[in-house]
């Protein structure tokens, strides 16, 4: 699931490019943000389809070497321990997963020389042989090797990312973050689970979603108002020489302040701070604190900051 900084993070790309297109319609701004985040989930599904087609294809390879003109004794009677795993099973017969994929017209069948690339990786590794001649023949014991296996063989290939990229321009900047959800989703799958088991939903509830939707709007509608409050403290400086991803992040932050009564001024300050370390100056996390650490005290002096419930916690 999408944790609130994730979520801050959609919705800042989303007003950066509403604001940097000269955009005026809210609603198809709004469209452009969810369209982002259906596409972080396109990508947890895609690469959940990855694992089951790993599988088909060491399945295949079995039959062809026991079609050979002069099989081995291997090759007709094969350790079948990996192409038989119980939770990769699991995964191919998913109904949700199934169902997912064919609504968004996911599928790998384009790409089997990748396939055969991972696949080759996998079975020519260590861990891939100590799992083939252990004994333990548990469920646990399998699924904590296709979790390994997917860290670092899957997670860490480096053709993914370029075809990622191809398909959609929303999928690089949130690998990181799915690849977490995917390992999440083997390790919550457990050995009684059915074909109708759920997979991980991309937000956590309908709050969440409407904390993203209300961040989105109310920066953009109120972002002329914050400009006025941000310049009277940037002293020496004037508002057109500082970044504008700085901006930005300022102007969130002080949406968080006045209108998100539940959530605390000093979490909402903290978060665009860290956001500042990655997608903004190296200089930006010193001078987004100080401004916003100015605009805090007098928004608690002129009693503008409301909080309730969670909000109050400092």
């Amino acid at each position: 699931m999408l944790s609130r900084r994730h979520l801050r993070i959609k919705v800042m790309q989303a007003i950066y490019a509403f604001l940097q297109g000269d955009n005026v319609d809210l609603v198809k701004g709004e469209k452009e943000l969810m369209k982002s985040i259906n596409k972080i989930y396109e990508l947890y599904i895609f690469i959940l389809l990855l694992l089951p087609e790993l599988i088909d294809f060491g399945k295949a390879r079995i039959d062809e070497r026991k079609q050979k003109r002069l099989p081995t004794a291997e090759d007709l009677n094969p350790n079948t321990k990996f192409v038989d795993n119980l939770l990769l099973a699991k995964l191919s017969n998913n109904n949700a997963l199934r169902r997912e994929a064919e609504v968004r017209s996911l599928s790998w069948a384009d790409e089997p020389e990748l396939i055969k690339k991972i696949y080759n990786s996998i079975v020519e590794s260590e861990e891939y042989t100590a799992f083939m001649t252990n004994d333990d023949n548990s469920y646990t014991g399998g699924q904590k090797f296709v979790q390994s296996i997917f860290k670092k063989y899957i997670a860490t290939e480096e053709m993914l990312p370029y075809l990622f990229e191809e398909k959609s321009i929303f999928w690089v900047d949130d690998l990181d973050f799915i690849n977490s959800m995917v390992v999440k989703t083997l390790g919550i799958i457990g050995e009684n689970a059915g074909d109708n088991a759920p997979l991980l939903p991309l937000l956590k509830d309908d709050e969440d979603r409407k904390f993203m939707l209300d961040l989105f709007h109310k920066t953009i509608i109120h972002e002329k108002e914050y400009d006025e409050l941000i310049k009277p403290k940037l002293q020496n400086w004037e508002m057109d020489r500082v970044a504008f991803m700085d901006v930005l992040l300022m102007k969130m932050a002080i949406s968080e302040f006045l209108n998100f009564p539940t959530v605390p001024a000093k979490v909402s300050m903290n978060e665009y701070i860290e956001i500042s370390k990655d997608y903004s100056t190296p200089q930006s996390k010193l001078f987004i604190n100080g401004i916003l650490d100015k605009l805090l005290i007098d928004f608690k002096r002129e009693d503008k900051i409301q909080k309730t419930g969670r909000g109050l916690v400092e």
